[in-house]
């Protein structure tokens, strides 16, 4: 049995072996660079995702409502006023017939536009989190790994200096040192004493030292290391000097980032003040100003910013520039901001999902008009003498609360509110003022996917 179990370890370590003989012929041959994985292929990646949506037809929400297929606002003016022409004249037909004019405008609509949804800034969000993740994860294992190394390295030299104290010469300490467990430093450590082993000069083993490490601290500190060896004299007390001196600096660059991580924790806050404040904006205060502004103005023009669109755009660029910020405060390099960048950009991204953007699944509702429809005014630009009011409800058939309802009008020259919420009944209620020109008008509900239409006209 342990002859089995023998057989079958040397077999393993064999095929590692191949594996990894196998793995550096690749690298030397095609150099692979660790870069190609944790930057290029992750933005090649984001760079598909976004060329794909926007073949797809995907499209930056412009003006409020974010539409998950074609609305009358896409089209252009000719073919508006060709379906408002082809609306009025099916109502005529029904009116003539003494059928019931109120049109659906939802199976027109949809014969004469492209499905279009506009959620082009939700998939550039999800491309920079896996353009950028990778690299930041990357970035952050290896700062873990290079302080691990200093550290490692600064015992070396301290056990080497030790050695020395023994009466053994530089070459002689680091050939024996390999033969023990180094930690971080263990393969670079190995690798060097290999070369002094096949005659190499020790100043050229050192410096392959200094290569695989990376490190300015230790490429500084090895520099010293090889002078002193070529130099003679108490080379045991430099030694044991250097690695003191390696450390206390290690000790110091710890010390200044923990002071500097209350001022992480600062802007961690803020961006969490920045959400709360919004979203306060959101449901409190705003529509207060927007009823107001409407009231004051006689019309719907402050009702038809979307307020919530312009507040989400603004959280996630301040997280993402944000986060670069943090890094280069704290750790002195931008490349070290990406790991904030990334978990601040999630964290706000849920957080304006779940508060500030309109809230529910797009399939959870569905939406009717109750009342308002079929009205006729006597003339263009005057608001409807009754609101239109809509019922959202839920799958169950409930009365949906809270939901926010996004409005559109046809022809585009008259006003109306992008959005409302439902009340505790699930309706709401909407008052549309009508463009300058004669005609129907239609006016188009939205909750999730689920749309309802009503019709006024102008004239009669």
């Amino acid at each position: 049995m342990d002859e089995i179990f023998k057989e079958c370890h040397m077999n393993l370590e064999k095929y590692k072996l191949q594996v990894r003989r196998y793995w550096q012929m690749i690298i030397f041959r095609y150099d692979i660079r660790r870069e190609y994985f944790t930057i290029g292929i992750p933005v090649l990646l984001a760079f598909l995702l976004l060329a794909s949506a926007l073949f797809a037809g995907h499209a930056l929400p412009m003006g409020g409502s974010d539409s998950s297929s074609g609305s009358l606002a896409d089209l252009p003016v000719e073919e508006r006023e060709k379906l408002a022409k082809e609306l009025a004249a099916k109502i005529e037909e029904a009116e003539a017939a003494g059928e019931n004019a109120d049109i659906d405008m939802k199976t027109l609509l949809e014969e004469k536009t492209t499905p279009k949804k506009k959620d082009l800034d939700h998939i550039i969000i999800y491309a920079l989190l896996i353009a950028i993740i990778p690299f930041a994860i990357d970035t952050f294992i290896q700062k873990k790994k290079l302080r691990q190394q200093e550290i490692a390295f600064s015992e070396f030299l301290f056990k080497m200096a030790e050695l020395m104290r023994g009466g053994i010469d530089p070459v002689k300490a680091v050939i024996d040192l390999s033969k023990s467990d180094l930690g971080a430093i263990d393969k670079p450590i190995k690798n060097a004493a290999t070369k002094l082993v096949l005659g190499h000069p020790f100043e050229y083993a050192m410096e392959g030292v200094a290569e695989e490490l990376k490190s300015k601290l230790v490429s500084k500190y090895n520099n010293v290391i090889v002078q002193a060896a070529y130099t003679g004299g108490n080379v045991a007390d430099l030694m044991q000097r250097t690695s003191e001196d390696m450390r206390a600096v290690i000790g110091i660059e710890r010390e200044k980032e923990g002071n500097l991580k209350q001022y992480v924790v600062i802007f961690y806050l803020a961006q969490g003040v920045i959400v709360l404040l919004i979203y306060l904006l959101s449901t409190s205060l705003l529509p207060m100003i927007q009823g107001a502004g409407s009231e004051a103005l006689g019309s719907d023009a402050i009702t038809n910013i979307d307020f919530q669109l312009g507040f989400f755009h603004l959280i996630m660029i301040n997280a993402t520039f944000g986060g670069l910020i943090i890094g280069q405060i704290s750790e002195g390099d931008i490349k070290h901001g990406f790991k904030h960048t990334a978990v601040l950009v999630v964290v706000s991204y849920l957080a304006c999902t779940s508060l500030i953007l309109p809230a529910g699944p797009a399939d959870s509702y569905s939406i009717e008009l109750v009342s308002g429809g079929n009205q006729k005014l006597p003339g263009p630009g005057m608001p409807v003498t009754d609101p239109l009011v809509f019922s959202v409800k839920d799958q169950q058939g409930n009365p949906a609360e809270n939901i926010t309802v996004e409005f559109s009008i046809s022809p585009p020259s008259g006003h109306i509110a992008v959005n409302k919420t439902t009340n505790s009944n699930g309706t709401v209620s909407v008052a549309p003022t009508l463009g300058k020109s004669d005609g129907w008008y239609t006016i188009e509900a939205k909750a999730g996917i689920s749309k309802a239409t009503a019709s006024v006209k102008a004239g009669y």
